[in-house]
Parts: structure tokens; sequence; C-alpha cells
């Protein structure tokens, strides 16, 4: 299962498929469907009319939530990363050597009120958390990596590390190289081979002109 992911909030019901109205309460439920986690958002009145919720298979949890729309404007670009886009930059690139450190972050944004644990449970020997934007309504799902006493100051390190530089770019890959002579104060121009030309015939041989007798 891929426990880094975020799922967010839909902006209609699931099942009727009725757009939700801003500050309308609404039902999530979270699925456990192999490889991922998947979460299915869900009007009152629907919940009311389908079936319970927590005997179909993969249930893990439920929770009642109020609908925001969002902004009429798009939000400026932030410039510096702040513990939240940082987040969400690191769930997005996915990649195990992160883990430490989307763990740390979303415990600093959870103590800061900014996102809320809906439920934890054991996979794989792993405890995973589901965490809650409660603005955005999106889902994240970030694994406990279990860190030591002696991990944690270098994770909190890391973290500090990367809010102030943010993450490392790739590498261009290097130019190829190719093995030339180079004479000094000359420029090399490349040279094409001229094309070869077909002889042209030699001209037919004259005859030699009769001579009068004097």
């Amino acid at each position: 299962m891929n426990e880094w992911n975020i799922q967010s909030r839909a902006h209609a019901c699931e099942v009727c498929g009725e757009a939700f109205a801003d500050q309308q309460p609404y039902h999530t439920v979270l699925f456990d469907e192999p490889p991922l986690l998947r979460r299915s958002d869900i009007c009152e009145a629907c919940a009311k009319k389908v079936n319970d919720q927590r005997s179909r298979a993969g249930f893990i949890s439920q929770w009642l939530g109020t609908y925001e729309a969002p902004p009429a404007q798009p939000v400026e670009a932030i410039q510096k990363d702040t513990a939240e886009t940082l987040l969400r930059k690191l769930v997005a690139l996915n990649e195990p050597r992160y883990a430490p450190a989307a763990f740390i972050l979303a415990v600093m944004l959870e103590r800061k009120r900014l996102l809320k644990v809906k439920e934890q449970f054991t996979r794989d020997g792993q405890r995973v958390y589901i965490y809650e934007h409660p603005k955005s309504g999106d889902v994240f799902a970030i694994t406990d990596p279990d860190l030591h006493l002696d991990q944690l100051q270098q994770v909190q390190h890391d973290v500090a590390h990367l809010l102030e530089h943010g993450l490392e770019q790739p590498a261009a890959p290097a130019p190829t190289e190719v093995a030339a002579e180079v004479v000094p104060g000359v420029a090399e121009v490349p040279v094409e081979p001229a094309a070869e030309t077909p002889a042209e015939p030699a001209p037919p041989a004259l005859a030699a002109e009769p001579v009068a007798a004097s």
C-alpha cells in the first residue's frame, strides 16, 4: 500500500451527485482498498439511505465534516515553504527517505491545529495515521516511522533544513563529451567531407586536318 497519499474532499455527493453547498455537513467514509486507501464523501440524506457503511469490506473509519467552498480568487503563491506546503511536496514526491520528515511535519501541524487525526490503525506492522485538513478537507495518510530518541534530533535538523532551503533539485544531465584535438587560439570548425563528383569524360580527340601540299 502507498501510505503516502493525499485525497482531496469531493465537491459533490458520491451517491446522488448533488453538489455540496458552503457550510453543508457531509459524511466522509474511509476504506482500505489495496494498494491504496479510498475516501467516499456522502451528503447526510444519502448517508441515511445507504446501508451501514461499517459493514462494508475494508471499512476503516467514518466522520462528519463541514464543506467549505473554495475561494473565488486563486490564492497567491507562497514563495517560501511552510510546514504545510513542504508536507504536501513530500507526500507528492513519495520517497521513503523523506518518511521521517513527513511524519514530524504532520505532528507539528497537528499541534498547531492545522491537521486533525481522524483515525489510526496498524498495517504490515506499522501504525498509519489518517490526518484531515479542516479547511480544505484533504486527507493525508502518514506512516509512523517509529523513530528512536537518537534519531529524532537528526530528523528535526533535516526538517529545519528543508524548510529553509527547500527540496533538492535533480541535477541536470552532463553533456556528452566528444574527444577532439584543440589547437590554442584556433576555433574548431567542423568540416564536412566533400561530396564526390563523377569525373567528366575527356573530350574526344580531334582528327588532324590534312595539310595541303605546296
